[in-house]
């Protein structure tokens, strides 16, 4: 649930409110491709439930996602086509935001937009450093616990981001 956790920490309840409203709730079986390779991706993606496989182009499984990730949030910032693909592993239940509703509601929403930048900020620079880190690069120390910790401005609201989280689990799921 770490990644949805660094978004969440940086909105409001009202932004989370909106984002799971303004969104659909799909359900992928096994098997399923939500994102092919070399492609554009036109939504945000919030797992809520199941298992999805990031892949290389040769089909090499990268990561595991489940509960608590983002998928399609580079869209938002550079909408080029896709280097992987994203493969349902386990059945899965996805919160589903098309980008023309977050684009719109970003320029409507002067302090959402300068929020939600922030929250993918701060997302995609925690993805480069564990990424760099993992390919060897950089002088820290890659060891799981390290990895999964959180900085000391998130401390301070993930109990917040999480209750967020929790939240939107339960009103989409009644």
């Amino acid at each position: 649930m770490r990644k949805v956790l660094l978004i969440f920490s940086e909105l409001t309840d009202g932004d989370v409110e909106w984002l799971s409203t303004a969104g659909d709730r799909i359900h992928l079986e096994k098997g399923a491709v939500l994102i092919g390779n070399n492609v554009r991706v036109d939504s945000i993606y919030f797992v809520l439930d199941g298992r999805l496989a990031i892949k290389t182009a040769k089909g090499d499984v990268i990561r595991l996602l489940e509960s608590g990730e983002v998928i399609g949030e580079m869209s938002l910032v550079d909408p080029a086509p896709t280097v992987v693909s994203v493969e349902i592993d386990a059945d899965a239940t996805l919160l589903r935001i098309p980008d023309s509703k977050v684009r719109a509601k970003l320029a409507s929403d002067t302090a959402f937009a300068a929020r939600f930048y922030r929250a993918l900020c701060v997302f995609l620079a925690d993805r480069m450093r564990n990424t760099t880190l993992r390919m060897g690069y950089g002088t820290g120390a890659l060891d799981k616990h390290s990895a999964d910790e959180l900085n000391d401005d998130l401390l301070d609201t993930v109990h917040l981001a999480g209750a967020r989280f929790d939240r939107m689990l339960k009103r989409l799921a009644g």
